[in-house]
């Protein structure tokens, strides 16, 4: 027989009721009034210690520096509070948060494809796609397909991943080395600069070009002024008809 708790079982006997999940355990910061201790170890706006203080007289501090007294470190005994602008100490930590999570980079693979007996023209296309993403900081995974009779062939294979290798070395280093899968032969190329510093000089190069470009502008507009300036220009004189020399032609 199933007995539910809270309710009576034989020999008078009660099992103890079913303890309710509470909710999400909260990371705020306890600040001013909702720091209910008796005593604080007190940090000063700068940093200071100022020492191990009754809780109504370091409310007392913060409401006289115009500041807010903020729970730090709880597990403190006592707990360690701080005198500080709390509003402005939260606008901090998210502007933080955000420009963390935009320096976060993800390892991104690109991959290319060839064939062995590929032609100078479409290698050089290919190469020129994999200088652009070693540029951009990914790697690059070079798959070269063989079908048919090239697939007892793999030396072309590993001689046009050795090539490529070779004129992309300045970019990137040989991460996986070529090896055989299937069909395919397949090598992972990693780039010499991480992402972010990729993204860096990517971005420093895009606005060296847009000054160079309000430069250029700026330069034209002062000459279209100075043009404009030195009054308009001088008309050409007006063409007359030549006087016939011969009498008996009619002007």
């Amino acid at each position: 027989m199933v007995h539910f708790r809270g309710t009576p079982v034989p020999g008078g006997q009660q099992l103890p009721p079913t303890r309710t999940t509470g909710g999400p355990i909260s990371t705020e910061l306890r600040i001013n009034e909702r720091i209910r201790v008796p005593e604080v170890r007190l940090v000063g706006p700068n940093g200071e210690t100022v020492g191990i203080v009754p809780t109504d007289q370091a409310l007392k501090l913060a409401q006289e520096a115009d500041l807010d007294l903020v729970e730090i470190a709880p597990q403190g005994r006592p707990p360690v509070c701080k005198l500080m602008d709390y509003g402005k100490f939260k606008y901090e930590n998210a502007q933080k948060a955000r420009e963390s999570r935009r320096n976060q980079t993800n390892v991104i693979i690109k991959e290319m494809k060839l064939r062995p007996k590929i032609d100078k023209h479409d290698y050089e296309t290919k190469k020129g796609h994999v200088v652009r993403f070693l540029g951009a900081g990914d790697k690059v995974k070079i798959t070269i397909m063989f079908r048919g009779r090239e697939q007892h062939r793999p030396e072309l294979g590993f001689r046009l991943l050795q090539k490529l290798a070779e004129d992309v070395q300045e970019l990137g280093f040989v991460e996986s080395s070529p090896k055989q899968d299937g069909r395919n032969m397949t090598m992972v190329i990693g780039p010499h600069k991480k992402k972010a510093d990729a993204k860096i000089d990517a971005d420093a190069a895009r606005a060296s070009k847009e000054q160079a470009r309000a430069e250029r502008k700026a330069e034209e507009d002062a000459e279209r002024e100075a043009a404009h300036a030195a009054g308009p220009v001088a008309q050409k004189k007006e063409r007359r008809r030549s006087e016939n020399l011969d009498p008996e032609i009619e002007a």
